[in-house]
């Protein structure tokens, strides 16, 4: 079984080489190859429209959007070498952002999450106002404006890289608001809020070479026995993947997996009967 992916702009483990439940495959003495994002965007902001055309006033939830779901939260790590970089545990509680409001200090990070949708991250400045990447632009913005309905909560401890000091992290953010398109160095609101936070160059587009070993895997936990494991070049790339997990869920990444490694199954039986 290969390794090469060749120009994807998603992953689907129906066209990516990966492994048992487990993350390892009898053949290999490693986890498979994930997919590199180099030719992707993932604009988590393209479904947020209601920021753009409507008034504080008059925000509403879209009707197609379903409350949160805690329990289809996958859990998941994401590890440099040997090293912990990122954990997230399901049932972290999420707030209204009326009640949010009382929890933020400047410089926390915020996640806005709904089923079905990107987690949008932003940055608190203070004075009720965030700043984000939103629509291929950096804005400022009142935060019960950009919540949109959704449901909140601090995330400042999934990264477990040293923060910056508060007025480091608001002086980011703030100095590159209006920045846009070609001007932008990240490829979605998380990437852009955690580097305000933390500073670190692998959160830009392009902050890594992508040659050589994968060194960041990212594990994904459905239950105390059942896991899988992916490599990548970049963090990047790591966090389009988890992104895109977070969006469709515990249940259709498993089901997802289930289905890949059943044909998985199937094509080398077939390809063993034929030799």
């Amino acid at each position: 079984m290969g390794n090469q992916v060749e120009k994807l702009t998603h992953l689907n483990y129906a066209e990516v080489p990966t492994s048992d439940p487990n993350g390892f495959d009898p053949d290999d003495d490693g986890p498979r190859i994930g997919v590199s994002y180099i030719f992707s965007n993932d604009d988590d902001d393209e479904q947020d429209d209601n920021l753009d055309h409507f008034p504080p006033d008059h925000r509403t939830v879209n009707h197609a959007e379903k409350p949160f779901d805690p329990q289809d939260e996958l859990e998941c790590a994401i590890y440099y070498r040997d090293e912990c970089v990122y954990e997230r545990n399901p049932g972290a509680p999420t707030h209204s952002a009326e009640s949010l409001l009382n929890k933020c200090r400047p410089g926390d990070l915020l996640e806005f999450v709904a089923t079905g949708q990107y987690p949008h991250w932003a940055v608190y400045v203070g004075d009720f106002q965030v700043v984000h990447l939103h629509r291929a632009e950096i804005k400022n913005n009142f935060l019960t404006d950009v919540s949109q309905g959704k449901k909140g909560r601090i995330v400042n401890g999934l990264y477990r890289y040293r923060a910056l000091p508060p007025e480091v992290i608001v002086r980011n953010a703030v100095d590159h608001v209006g920045s846009r398109d070609r001007e932008l160095y990240w490829r979605n609101s998380e990437c852009f809020a955690a580097w305000c936070r933390f500073g670190k160059r692998e959160f830009k587009i392009g902050g890594e070479i992508r040659i050589g070993k994968q060194p960041y895997r990212l594990k994904l936990i459905f239950s105390e026995k059942k896991s899988h494991v992916l490599e990548f070049q970049s963090l990047e790339d790591v966090i389009m993947e988890k992104r895109r997990n977070d969006q469709i869920g515990k249940e259709a990444v498993s089901q997802e997996l289930a289905n890949h490694l059943n044909n998985t199954t199937q094509e080398i039986k077939e390809e063993r009967f034929v030799n």
